[in-house]
């Protein structure tokens, strides 16, 4: 019984990087209903986390998001994923309006805590690269318990319309990935210029751990009388 107990409270690296990356699929995919990026009619519902999520069936989006987590795992696994932004521009000003941005920090690997890199990319990845593997093991929490810290930032993103301004005009998103000056970037993704809003607001959302991987998360907008000329 105690044995069973301590198997069930070890996370092997791939088991969060396994964890972080579902969540910021989930995360981007409530981003995209909440802010209505694309039509209700095209997500699903289905249970995670303890709650109901939605969730695309658009093919486009979801080949486009398999291409970006499959690199992003391969990512995490060496330790070179500094911040994940999901960026909202409006189709017709070219504005950002929100960056939706998450911290990534690795407790167990030194040299990547805390680093910001200029190498930042964008865009879809040609080359589909599955996650890597890991043996590195350390105590921590359960499942249970990460879900749970998860299921807070999912009701928090769900409770974003309350604070954030009306987006008043057709919008696109971007995925920027902020990595290490190190990391190998498949040739398909570009640079690109960080996106930030002048005059933003800012929002800090709970942060969620998996004893190998901690993930901070914010948003920032621009205020909806900044829009209006």
């Amino acid at each position: 019984m105690s044995a069973a107990t301590k198997t069930e409270n070890v996370i092997t690296l791939k088991g969060s990087v396994a964890v972080v990356s579902e969540f910021f699929n989930c995360a981007i995919n409530s981003i995209l209903y909440q802010r209505g990026i694309y039509q209700p009619e095209t997500f699903k519902r289905e249970s995670k986390y303890g709650l109901t999520v939605l969730t695309t069936t658009d093919e486009g989006l979801l080949k486009y998001l398999h291409q970006i987590m499959s690199q992003m795992e391969t990512w995490l696994v060496e330790g070179d994923v500094q911040r994940f932004v999901v960026v909202v521009t409006g189709v017709d000003s070219g504005e950002t309006l929100e960056r939706w941005q998450f911290n990534v920090s690795v407790d167990d690997k030194t040299g990547t805590d805390g680093k910001k890199s200029g190498d930042e990319n964008n865009g879809p990845v040609s080359n589909e690269g599955g996650s890597g593997s890991g043996s590195g093991k350390k105590m921590g929490k359960s499942v249970k318990e990460i879900h749970n810290e998860i299921q807070a930032i999912i009701r928090q993103i769900t409770a974003s319309v309350t604070f954030l301004p009306l987006l008043n005009e057709p919008c696109s998103f971007d995925l920027l990935v902020y990595t290490n000056t190190t990391a190998v970037v498949p040739q398909k993704w570009e640079d690109s210029d960080p996106r930030y809003i002048m005059n933003s607001q800012e929002v800090k959302l709970r942060s969620f751990t998996t004893s190998v991987h901690k993930v901070e998360s914010m948003v920032t907008y621009k205020e909806a009388d900044e829009w209006e000329l």
